[in-house]
C-alpha cells in the first residue's frame, strides 16, 4: 500500500505558548528571541507580529524596526519541551514510525491506519483536535504519499489548516508554488533562480535535469524531482536506548568501600560521557554487584529530575552502593546503570543564539 505521511507542524509554537499562558498578550504581536534589540535572533513570531514583515531567524534589531510596539519575550524552553513532550505522547497513540525534526514538528506515518472507513484526512484531524484539547494550542497538518509534499501541505493553510496533496491535485499545488516556497530552496538558489527566470513550480518544471545539473550541479536533480512531486516516503525514526551503563569485574574479590566507592564515581563518569554523546538524560539510577559466590544485588532509585551529569549521577550511586553492598561479603563486579531516558536537547535549538 502507499504510504499516507502527516507532517504535524504547531502553530508559531513558542508565542503561541505565551500567548496562550499570558491572556494579555493575545492578540497582540509577540516576538520570542533575543534579550534586547541589538543582539540575538527571533525564534518564532506570532501571526500579528508576522503582518509586520517579522519572521524567525531574524535579527531581532530588524524586528524592532519593523514591529517598535510588539510584545518582546524572552523565550522559555523548559515550558516548550514540556508542552512538546506531550504532543508527541499523543503522536505515539497513533504511530511507532514517527520522525520529529524539532520541539514544534514531526512526521507520522499512519498508512497502517487508513481505511475505506477512515480516511489521512480524518486522521488527521483527530490528531490536531486531540492537541488542542490537551495542550490548549493549535496546529496545521499536511497529508500526502511522501515526506516532501506533506511538509509544502502542512504550510499551505496555516494556522489551523489541513491539507491533502494527491496524486490529482499535486501538478496543480506544485506549478502555483513561488520558487522559495518550496522546501530546501533557501535564499541564495532562490535568487539565482530568479535570474534564469524561474519563478513557480511550473518553470522550475519546464527545466530539463540536465540543464537543472549544469546550472546547480548536484541539487540539480533534487530539484527536478521536487518539481515533480518525487520524494522520500521513508521516515528516519530515532530509537533511544533504554538504559545507559558501565561496569567492571575485579581481579580478586574486594570489600574496601574506598576504593569500590572510587571505582564506582570512575563509571558514573563513563555513563556521563556516553550520555553526552548522544545528548541523553535519564531518571533512574540502578547500582548492581556480584558476590564471590556470583550472586547478583541490584537495586534502583528514581530522580524527580533528568540526570547526566557525573556528579548528580553518583549522589544517587553512592546511596544504592551502601543499601545493596553488605559489609561482610566482598564482592566480584560493581556496576551503574542510568535508565528512562530521553533527549536533553532538540536539534532546531542549537541554530539560535538567544544572548
Amino acid at each position: 500500500m502507499e504510504r499516507r505521511i502527516i507532517h504535524i507542524d504547531m502553530d508559531a509554537f513558542y508565542a503561541q505558548v505565551e500567548q496562550r499562558d499570558e491572556p494579555k498578550y493575545r492578540g497582540k504581536p509577540v516576538i520570542v528571541g533575543g534579550r534586547s534589540e541589538n543582539r540575538g535572533v527571533v525564534a518564532t513570531a506570532s501571526y500579528e507580529a508576522r503582518k509586520f514583515g517579522v519572521h524567525s531567524a531574524m535579527p531581532m534589531r530588524t524586528a524592532y524596526k519593523l514591529c517598535p510596539d510588539g510584545v518582546y519575550v524572552r523565550p522559555r524552553f523548559d515550558v516548550y519541551k514540556e508542552v512538546s513532550a506531550k504532543v508527541m505522547d499523543i503522536f505515539l497513540k497513533y504511530s511507532e514510525v514517527i520522525e520529529p525534526l524539532s520541539l514544534d514538528e514531526a512526521y507520522l506515518d499512519i498508512t497502517h491506519l487508513v481505511s475505506k472507513d477512515r480516511t489521512a484526512r480524518s486522521i488527521a484531524l483527530e490528531i490536531q483536535h486531540e492537541i488542542y484539547e490537551a495542550v490548549h494550542l493549535t496546529s496545521s497538518s499536511g497529508i500526502s504519499y511522501n515526506k516532501y509534499l506533506a511538509k509544502i501541505a502542512s504550510g499551505m493553510n496555516k494556522p489551523k489548516g489541513t491539507t491533502v496533496i494527491h496524486h490529482g491535485n499535486v501538478q496543480e499545488v506544485l506549478f502555483s508554488l513561488k520558487i522559495g516556497d518550496f522546501p530546501g530552496v533557501g535564499r541564495v538558489t532562490e535568487e539565482k533562480m530568479k535570474s534564469l527566470g524561474i519563478m513557480t513550480g511550473k518553470d522550475l518544471y519546464e527545466w530539463s535535469e540536465a540543464d537543472l545539473i549544469f546550472e546547480f550541479k548536484k541539487r540539480g536533480t533534487s530539484l527536478y524531482k521536487k518539481a515533480r512531486g518525487i520524494g522520500t516516503s521513508e521516515l528516519s525514526v530515532e530509537r533511544i536506548r533504554k538504559s545507559i551503563g558501565k561496569e567492571t569485574t575485579f581481579n580478586y574479590d574486594i570489600n574496601e568501600d574506598d576504593i569500590i566507592l572510587k571505582v564506582l564515581e570512575e563509571l558514573c563518569g563513563k555513563v556521563s560521557m556516553n550520555l553526552d554523546r548522544r545528548q541523553l538524560a535519564g531518571r533512574v539510577v540502578t547500582v548492581k554487584l556480584k558476590t564471590l559466590n556470583f550472586e547478583a544485588h541490584s537495586r534502583q532509585m528514581m530522580a524527580p529530575n533528568p540526570l547526566f551529569e557525573s556528579d548528580e549521577i553518583f549522589h544517587y550511586a553512592y546511596d544504592l552502593y551502601h543499601k545493596v553492598k553488605s559489609p561482610e561479603e566482598p564482592i566480584r563486579l560493581i556496576g551503574v546503570t542510568l535508565s528512562h531516558l530521553e533527549e536533553r536537547t532538540y536539534r532546531n535549538l542549537t541554530i539560535y543564539d538567544f544572548l
